[in-house]
């Protein structure tokens, strides 16, 4: 990964905007992801003559989608009190495997699983849910995490470790975990 921000804009954007958008989509979820992204990439390109490198570019540009999107989940929340959302747990038939393709009940449970896990995490507190996003999705390290979200090592550490144990409780109180014949991790809900 390049930090340096000599590439100018265009360089920085298409090194970046996947993993914001990935980011996003986890932190903030799959439907506000893109306008985030693109909000996200607009502040960049207004500050980037000001960054003055005290940290790292990546720190920086994920400071501002993690302010981003807590920014939006404040107002989104705001909203959310004057009209409720619709029915969750909606299933359409695009949610079930074709039974006339090969190999689509193991994809079929491998979206259950993922969906299942990610479910879980979205449940987690706001600054468990970040430092676990960061460290587990991202690949980021302990200190770039302590940088983008300004607080102590130390609370990265406790704030990462906290959120490992609440997912792994919460995951054994609502999934039935298994390995598959090729030692795959599967999930299935439990009722």
């Amino acid at each position: 990964m390049r930090e340096s921000a000599l590439d100018g804009f265009d360089g920085i954007y298409e090194e970046f905007q996947p993993k914001i958008h990935r980011y996003l989509c986890n932190l903030a979820g799959d439907a506000d992801a893109p306008d985030l992204t693109q909000t996200v990439f607009l502040k960049v390109n207004r500050s980037l003559a000001a960054f003055r490198g005290e940290s790292s570019l990546s720190t920086w540009i994920y400071r501002i989608a993690t302010n981003t999107a807590y920014d939006h989940a404040s107002s989104s929340m705001a909203k959310q009190k004057d009209c409720e959302q619709l029915l969750d747990g909606d299933t359409s038939l695009d949610d079930f495997p074709d039974s006339r393709s090969q190999g689509t009940d193991r994809e079929f449970i491998r979206r259950e699983t993922t969906a299942c896990i990610l479910g879980l995490v979205d449940q987690l507190p706001e600054n468990y849910r970040t430092v676990l996003l960061l460290s587990e999705f991202e690949e980021i390290t302990n200190p770039e995490i302590a940088a983008i979200l300004d607080i102590s090592l130390d609370s990265v550490k406790i704030r990462l470790n906290r959120a490992r144990t609440a997912l792994r409780n919460a995951m054994e109180c609502h999934c039935s975990l298994y390995h598959d014949e090729r030692s795959e991790l599967m999930c299935d809900r439990k009722a």
